[in-house]
Order: C-alpha cells, then structure tokens, then sequence
C-alpha cells in the first residue's frame, strides 16, 4: 500500500491518550504527513482527540475497520501489552508500522514481531527518540574522535510521583525507564551487548513497591564496558532525563550533561566544549528517520530487528537481578525464542526454528 515519495503519507494512530496525542501533532507538523484515522478502544477517545484537532477524519474503536480503509504506515501508540498484536494485525495488512517504546514487553514477542515483519517484508521499527538529541550526536562524535569509548557510563537519577501502575510495579525503573539509556548506550558504542550483571534495590524512603533503583554493568562485543547507575527515587541534585553520561577512550575522554554540554578533553590537551548540530531531535527525528526508509531509506536504527537488543537488555537486568548472577545475552535469545515459537503459527515458527534472523545464535 506504499505511496510514491512526494505524495503525503496517510498514518493511522492506534491509541488516542496523551502519547497518542503527541504524536498526532508530529505528524501534523510535517507537509507530507497526515493522520488519516484514529482508532481508541474507549468510546469517544478518539472522536474526541480529532475534534480537538479540528479534524473531519474516521474515529474508531475497531483497528480491522481501520486498517480496511489503508494507509502508508500504523503509528502504534498503544499500551506496551496491546503492541505486539495492533503490529502484528496492520503487518499482516501489508501497512508499515512505527511503535511507541518499548517495541513490545518482553524479547519472545519481539522475536514473533520481527519474524512477521521478515515473512511479510513489511517494515516495522520501534520510536526510540532520545537517540535523536544534539548532544548525545555530539557526544558520539567526540569519542569516535578519541577512537570509541571502551568504558561508558551513566548516572539517572530523577524523582517522579507518578502514582498508579508504576508504583506498583516489581520493576519499575528497569522495566519503564531503562530502556531509554540502555539503547542510548548501544547507540554510543555502535555495538550489541555480551552479558549483563544486575542489582535492583528499595531503597527504604522509596515510594515505590518494587525496585526503584539499580546498577548494571553491561559486557559489549569487542570488550567495552557500559555501566549503568540509576533511581527513581532521588530527591535533591537530579539529573537529566537523559543521565549524565560519561566515556572514556583510547585519545581521551568525552562527558555529556544530559542536555546541551558535551565537553571533551585530549589525552594531552585542555577540555573544550563541543559545538552541538541543528538536525532535528526527538520524535520529530524518529519519524522523519521512519518517513525516509519508507521512501526508500535503508538505515533506519529502530527496525525490529536492532531494536530487539533494547528489549533484551532490559529482560537481561531483571533476570540477572533476580538471580544473583551475570546473564548472556546468548542464553536470553535461545530461551527467547523457545517461548516464541511456542505462540507463533507454523509460518513464523518456521522462520523462528531456521534461526535466519540477525540475533540468532
């Protein structure tokens, strides 16, 4: 159901809450974009956010009448638990879908996800937006100027009140943030991790039920180290949404605030501040990326089968929490996909048991 390159693309958003709504005024912001349909399974959600928009377009609580009318791609705005069968259905309709993160919950359904989008040939990637910043590009460039950071760290200490379901959760920093500085950290060291060893903790003025804080230290191919410190239960000092980064390489060492300082320093020199670049950030980035692989574009950096590393590092951490122990990624992907084909009709299971995708072993 492709369009030629200079037509506007007609996207169809599954899910009208606030996520939803922001990316409706992405997609809006764009000339060769247009929301087409949105579809919301609470009654009146959907008609509700195109009124807002002044928008004469279908409003619908069904995905299949959705789908039936076509477009050029599916932005998946659901709740993480309804992602892997709102892009499985608009994947088997032939439309290209780009989802919110994380891309589904757990690796064995990214396994079926990626499978399906190979056996279709349908392009589906995951929105992964704080890769898109001008400092952390800033950042990169620094350590590939000092040869590639061996060691990286990150420090992410913030203090939200969310209430609800996060305040609840066994895993919440893990399971709901994480993911972020996880794939900032693959980003960074144009690498995919080896093992992982994890410690959750509570601390006892946390609000939260489960594990609101955590060390990770992540073992890359090729040797790097990525160590990860984070809390979501830190009042006083916070640091950006993005952490503080930290890398250290061959020629010299590169530091980034989070936000707009990348300052790098030579073995032998003084440090200097790095000039930052003007391309677009965030989920203006993320689609533009997406916009462009559908017009023929080839590196598109959240395709499900990279963005699947994401997920892993994140179930990677819980069980290597849960255990005591380190945890390979090796060990993650064969359970993984075990589990997979398990759920998978004979076609994609198939595909699952030849192991003909990227992360098999």
């Amino acid at each position: 159901m492709g369009r030629q390159p200079d037509l506007v693309k007609d996207v169809i958003v599954v899910g009208a809450g606030t996520m939803g709504r922001v990316w409706m005024d992405t997609i809006a912001r764009r000339g060769d974009t247009r929301v087409s349909a949105i579809v919301d399974l609470v009654p009146g959600a959907a008609r509700s956010a195109a009124r807002e928009r002044g928008w004469d377009i279908p409003a619908l609580t069904g995905l299949d009448e959705a789908l039936n009318l076509g477009a050029d791609m599916v932005l998946n705005a659901t709740v993480p638990e309804a992602h892997l069968d709102v892009s499985s259905a608009a994947l088997r309709a032939g439309i290209p879908v780009l989802s919110e993160k994380p891309v589904t919950p757990t690796v064995h359904e990214a396994l079926v996800l990626a499978a399906l989008s190979r056996l279709t040939g349908v392009l589906t990637a995951a929105s992964q937006s704080r890769r898109y910043s001008a400092g952390i590009r800033a950042f990169k460039e620094a350590l590939a100027g000092f040869g590639g950071a061996a060691q990286l760290h990150t420090r992410f200490f913030q203090n939200p009140r969310f209430g609800g379901f996060r305040d609840q959760m066994e895993h919440p920093l893990l399971v709901d943030m994480a993911i972020h500085s996880f794939d900032q950290a693959r980003f960074l060291l144009d690498a995919e991790p080896e093992s992982v060893y994890c410690e959750e903790f509570n601390p006892g003025w946390s609000w939260y039920r489960g594990a609101a804080s955590a060390e990770a230290v992540f073992r890359f191919e090729g040797g790097s180290r990525f160590a990860y410190t984070g809390s979501w239960c830190a009042d006083g000092l916070t640091t950006s949404w993005n952490g503080e980064w930290r890398g250290s390489a061959a020629a010299g060492t590169a530091t980034w605030d989070g936000e707009t300082e990348v300052l790098a320093q030579r073995r032998t020199g003084p440090a200097a501040s790095v000039g930052l670049g003007a391309e677009s950030e965030g989920l203006d980035a993320a689609l533009e990326e997406f916009v462009a692989a559908l017009d023929g574009g080839s590196d598109l950096s959240g395709e499900i089968h990279r963005n699947v590393w994401s997920v892993a590092m994140v179930e990677a951490s819980v069980t290597s929490s849960r255990r005591g122990a380190p945890v390979s990624f090796a060990e993650v992907f064969d359970d993984a996909r075990q589990a997979a084909i398990a759920r998978s009709d004979r076609e994609v299971a198939e595909l699952l048991r030849a192991g003909d995708l990227p992360f098999a072993s």
